[in-house]
């Protein structure tokens, strides 16, 4: 027999509580009992958003979300700034050049994080510019950027200012209203730990503004009309939603503020230091070298020499059960990723660990054996996670 475990960064696991309200007997979408989910889930995610902006809720993955923080308020011609800081940044660049945006590059190495005096000497540099795109936490290589000191920047400009919080969302604070962000997207499957289909979108009245004025069609993602339907009497969507996906996100949403935000923030930046620390215990480098550009969702861990990295997950995921996941774009190959976000507590690190040590040790690499595992449970009980 193998248990399987999930150890990515999205999607991430599901606990048996969300799980059970998934699978209760569906309900109509415009029946009154799934408008009161749909007023509930809204709310709650305003809350963890910490906003008063208007959020909706799409049935997408996250992509789609970041399609629609493109189509809904830029006009064909528009120049728009995207700092990438890895794959999810050269995302936003193709979705923007596909329906016709002039994109303004700022490339970092992937492992960094973006600059935001960089981002101000553009936006003085080319006035024009109607938005800027960045991503919250970087899932490609665990890096980090500071949303604040970005926000900060651009809402002094007439640029509004659109992030992807998709893996970044419950594994760190972010503060929608006070840091100025006008367009914030996250998704169900990363940290709320809840089923793959639900993407969520906010909108500042800045953002609303650039919506008037847009030009690029829009359908499916439109976001005038998931408005419109928001106010109708019950609350609605457009289209079908995902019906059992949003029950499910109730339930997710309600045990995180059980947990409280405070608490899971704290979880999630033990968590990951636990992982960090203990890959290096291995003899192992983190791909994100400077400690402070770090996020607490996903630990990126180099490839050292003579190891095969698809060989190494395979491995893990095959006969160990414990699915990691490999490097993407230019560093595919080069790096692997372990999740900490979502439904994960100390067990699963050291699990993790663990079936790194061993499949690491099959495939010939040479490090103290056990010692990755030793470390973890040291930085748990250094930083009291045990007795929290």
């Amino acid at each position: 027999m193998i248990k399987k475990y999930i150890m990515t960064p999205g999607p991430t696991p599901i606990s048996e509580e969300v799980l059970m309200e998934h699978a209760k007997p569906l309900m109509h979408h415009r029946s009154p009992e799934f408008s009161k989910v749909f007023m509930e889930v809204t709310e709650k995610l305003k809350k963890l958003f910490k906003t008063k902006n208007d959020i909706f809720i799409l049935t997408s993955s996250g992509t789609g979300a970041m399609e629609a923080g493109v189509t809904n308020f830029f006009s064909r011609g528009d120049k728009v700034l995207v700092a990438s800081i890895g794959n999810f940044g050269e995302r936003f660049k193709k979705i923007s050049s596909m329906f016709g945006l002039e994109v303004i590059s700022l490339d970092y190495e992937w492992g960094d994080a973006a600059n935001p005096e960089d981002i101000k000497k553009a936006l003085d540099d080319e006035p024009d510019i109607k938005g800027v795109m960045v991503q919250f936490s970087e899932t490609s290589t665990g890096a980090i950027n500071d949303i604040k000191a970005i926000g900060n920047i651009v809402k002094s400009y007439p640029a509004i200012f659109i992030v992807d919080a998709i893996s970044g969302l419950v594994a760190s604070d972010l503060r929608t209203d006070e840091w100025g962000l006008d367009i914030v997207i996250g998704g169900s499957q990363k940290g709320l730990s809840a089923p793959t289909g639900v993407a969520f979108i906010s909108v500042s009245e800045k953002a609303w503004k650039f919506n008037e004025k847009s030009d690029i069609p829009c359908f499916y993602f439109d976001l005038a009309a998931a408005k419109d339907y928001s106010q109708k009497t019950p609350p609605q969507t457009p289209w079908t939603p995902g019906i059992s996906i949003v029950v499910a996100l109730n339930k997710a949403l309600d045990m995180l503020f059980e947990e409280s935000l405070e608490k899971v923030f704290g979880r999630h930046r033990v968590l990951a230091l636990a992982t960090q620390k203990a890959v290096e215990k291995l003899g192992l480098k983190l791909f994100v070298k400077d400690e402070n550009k770090r996020g607490f969702s996903v630990t990126s861990v180099m490839i050292p020499d003579g190891v095969n990295a698809k060989e190494l997950t395979r491995i893990m995921r095959v006969k160990y059960g414990v699915t990691i996941a490999g490097g993407q774009g230019k560093v595919a190959g080069k790096i692997i990723r372990i999740g900490n976000l979502g439904y994960f507590g100390i067990f699963d690190t050291i699990i993790a660990v663990a079936a790194l040590e061993i499949a690491l040790n099959e495939l010939g690499y040479k490090f103290e054996f056990g010692a990755g595992t030793a470390e973890a449970e040291k930085i748990f009980i250094k930083n009291n996670y045990l007795n929290d």
